[in-house]
């Protein structure tokens, strides 16, 4: 059975500064646990018998429980199998993608992404285009937030994820490192030239790239809708923008 004070220590990991003080967070159901078991050292796994005995994890502190059991314990409307805590990185800026990594490789930077399933969606998208590092301005949505993990599926197992002032970031690569962003004047991507690596910035939901990260940006992008002359919505939700940008990248090394 699960303890009074584990159970209300899971529950504190709905909140970031529980998150940050213990140096944990919560995955849950067996596909984003089982993802996550092999990039992250679980402190503890509450789990189904079932699930622990084709999952062993020796030398870790694990719990049989019940269905009812997780169901009381998890932050999740519907809890499957297993759910775990899992020791966060610590101290991972040093290994921010460098002048050299970005001129080779394409990365992706968030200015004040806000919505929890938004950020995890686009950490499962960089998981499926290759991008191996996000850079987040501090103000964007804590990634080890519950929502953002369940919506990551295990993908942030593959993908690494900092925080930094992004302004200062952008500003301390080379001169000729392309950094781009899109925006509403910008240049058509379909028929812009786009290279192998550089900087993709997305922006705040609402808001868009703020200012002072936007004149870090060198190269603007426009997503054009279609039809061109038809009326459409405002703008395209930022993970589903991410997705169309850096597909477009990805598909100019096929050409």
């Amino acid at each position: 059975m699960i303890s009074k004070n584990r159970l209300k220590q899971i529950q504190s990991l709905a909140y970031k500064k529980y998150r940050d003080r213990g140096g944990l967070f919560l995955a849950e159901g067996p596909k984003v646990v089982e993802e996550l078991l092999a990039a992250y050292p679980p402190a503890y796994v509450a789990a189904t018998e079932e699930w622990l005995d084709a999952h062993p994890l020796p030398g870790v502190e694990t719990e049989v429980v019940t269905p009812e059991e997780l169901r009381r314990a998890s932050l999740m409307q519907t809890p499957q199998h297993v759910l775990a805590l899992l020791r966060k990185p610590q101290g991972d800026t040093d290994t921010l993608p460098s002048g050299n990594d970005v001129s080779k490789n394409l990365v992706l930077a968030l200015d004040n992404i806000q919505d929890p399933g938004n950020l995890g969606t686009i950490v499962r998208i960089c998981n499926w285009f290759g991008i191996g590092h996000i850079v987040c301005s501090p103000d964007t949505a804590d990634v080890y937030a519950p929502k953002v993990i369940q919506a990551t599926m295990g993908a942030l197992a593959k993908v690494k994820v900092h925080y930094t002032p992004l302004a200062g970031y952008l500003r301390q690569l080379p001169a000729d490192t392309p950094v781009y962003g899109t925006f509403l004047e910008g240049s058509n991507i379909y028929t812009e030239a786009l290279t192998p690596g550089g900087i993709v910035v997305m922006g705040n939901e609402g808001k868009g790239v703020s200012p002072e990260v936007a004149a870090c940006i060198n190269r603007r992008l426009f997503i054009p809708p279609f039809p061109t002359t038809a009326s459409h919505v405002e703008s395209l939700n930022v993970a589903i923008a991410t997705a169309i940008t850096v597909s477009e990248f990805r598909h100019r090394l096929h050409l």
